[in-house]
């Protein structure tokens, strides 16, 4: 048969096709019994409609897939297949149940070798999903076991199919397919003398499905981010300022952003409120800065909650409780919380000229629009802090920067792009602009903030999401899906994360509680 004559249409199973559906079976089926009788495909096709796939040529039926509802806990655990069955050969379809079960998947012989059963896989998977089942759950034939008996167990046969040793028209399709053997089953189809009485366990995990009992708790699936590449300018009052960035604040909001980022010391500019002569002295002006950082802290809190909006505060110098000085990013939530991420890297310059202080506390942070972490500037060149965060489940990652030239901007850049691929992961971008040459140490900037995405199918073809006008103020948005950060972890080209050879290497945060003076006794 060409592929010009083929005229497929994937569509429901009603009872109509039941004289057809039976030709099908007793051919496929003929050495375990054949067809289903009637009444029990029609009490199927009443209690499960959606599960009872099949694909038709020009009206005949060629492919099937037949399924019910079924308990997970009850059936991921050793079952036989009398187990689905009850009285007068009816099949139990539990319209309670949180899984899926694939009694048969068949084939007409004439139609095999045009995918045509992976085409009755997928469309059961995006029924499990669409319907929020936990899994799909298959007792699976081995029908070439018969052959390697004599030397194999079926653990062994089992084991060689999965390194495609040996090939099994079933097992090889299913694990083709996504599924993976949880268990061998004895006696479960006792008839079945070609498997010898075995099955495979087989199960497809749903990684979007959601408890019932969790739905009010679940976290967004869509999440708006808002950013300002900010110009530096002078102020000539912190008020000037605050307004400035409430303006800011009012325009993401109204475009119903979860998030507002600003960049690194993006207050810098009210270094310029000293005189050029008091300038000189980096030390007293960087600490002159450090005195606005509470007030900021208390509108920018203020804003977040008043607009709706969570704020990434860019950062700020911080005087610590050891009166050193911190380059810290705020983390402003829109009920009223603030957390902080300190920077724990600090650059040459900064060192020289200001003697920041590298934090040594890294945070992950819960907010109503998913997981999030922060690393300012010069961090996101370290990846061991970005694998430390995806590590708790980071869906975006904050990076508030400053750079002079386009060759430090480009650093930064192309290391927060691998972070997003190599973490699976969302990294906001966020830099600031513009010429200031009557303030010490802010004579030029230069940024492109971007909005970055890991590197597949689901997203666009150079991983970037959304990017500024170089050295240019503006705002801009960028719609986050965090359901795709879920498949492409689980089911993507590559799965960074998943692949790791955690047998050869491992990365940990060491304890640096005894630098508070905590009693790690306690």
């Amino acid at each position: 048969m060409s592929l010009e004559e083929l005229h497929l249409n994937l569509r429901n199973l009603n009872s109509d096709d039941y004289e057809q559906l039976k030709s099908l079976m007793d051919a496929v089926y003929h050495d375990i019994g054949g067809a289903w009788p009637k009444h029990t495909i029609d009490k199927l096709i009443q209690e499960f409609p959606d599960g009872q796939i099949a694909i038709e040529d020009d009206g005949v039926l060629v492919g099937v897939a037949l399924t019910v509802q079924v308990d997970y806990d009850e059936f991921s655990n050793p079952h036989k297949y009398d187990d689905l069955i009850g009285h007068r050969e009816t099949i139990l379809n539990d319209q309670d149940g949180d899984a899926m079960y694939g009694l048969d998947v068949l084939i007409h012989p004439d139609y095999r070798g045009y995918r045509l059963g992976r085409r009755l896989y997928e469309a059961r998977k995006e029924l499990c999903r669409s319907h929020n089942l936990r899994a799909i759950l298959a007792g699976g034939r081995i029908p070439e076991y018969h052959q390697h008996a004599q030397e194999l167990s079926p653990a062994e046969y089992i084991d060689k199919v999965s390194r495609k040793e040996i090939y099994d028209p079933i097992l090889s399709f299913q694990l083709a397919n996504d599924f993976q053997v949880k268990r061998l089953l004895r006696k479960y189809l006792p008839e079945d003398e070609q498997s010898r009485g075995y099955a495979t366990l087989l199960e497809w995990n749903n990684i979007l499905f959601e408890p019932a009992e969790s739905v009010l708790d679940t976290r967004p699936t869509q999440v708006r981010v808002g950013a300002v590449q900010w110009q530096m300018r002078e102020f000539d009052s912190v008020e000037a300022a605050l307004q400035q960035i409430e303006y800011f604040v009012d325009a993401l909001s109204d475009y119903q952003s979860d998030f507002a980022v600003f960049p690194e010391l993006f207050n810098a500019p009210l270094m310029g409120l000293q005189d050029r002569a008091a300038q000189q002295d980096q030390m007293g002006a960087i600490r002159f800065l450090a005195g606005f950082t509470e007030r900021f802290k208390t509108e920018l809190s203020r804003m977040a909650v008043s607009y709706n909006i969570n704020i990434v505060g860019g950062s700020m110098i911080e005087v610590g409780d050891d009166d050193r000085l911190y380059n810290i990013a705020y983390l402003f939530h829109r009920d009223g919380e603030i957390e902080k991420q300190a920077k724990l890297h600090i650059t040459p310059q900064e060192r020289r000229d200001w003697v920041i202080e590298g934090g040594d506390n890294l945070q992950i942070f819960d907010t109503d629009a998913g997981r999030v972490g922060i690393l300012i500037c010069y961090d996101v060149e370290f990846p061991e802090l970005g694998r430390l965060l995806a590590d708790q489940d980071m869906d975006i990652l904050f990076v508030p920067f400053w750079t002079d030239t386009k060759n430090g901007y480009l650093r930064v850049r192309h290391c927060a792009q691998a972070r997003a691929i190599e973490n699976e992961c969302y990294v906001v971008l966020c830099g600031s602009v513009g010429n200031l040459p009557s303030i010490e140490n802010l004579d030029i900037q230069y940024a492109q903030s971007a909005v970055f995405s890991p590197s597949d199918f689901a997203f666009p073809h150079d991983a970037v999401l959304a990017e500024t006008t170089p050295n240019t103020e503006m705002i801009f948005f960028s719609d986050l899906d965090l359901t795709r950060l879920t498949v492409v972890r689980a089911e993507g080209s590559v799965t960074n994360l998943k692949d790791r050879r955690k047998d050869l290497f491992d990365l940990r945060w060491r304890d640096w509680s005894w630098k508070s003076g905590a009693n790690l006794e306690e």
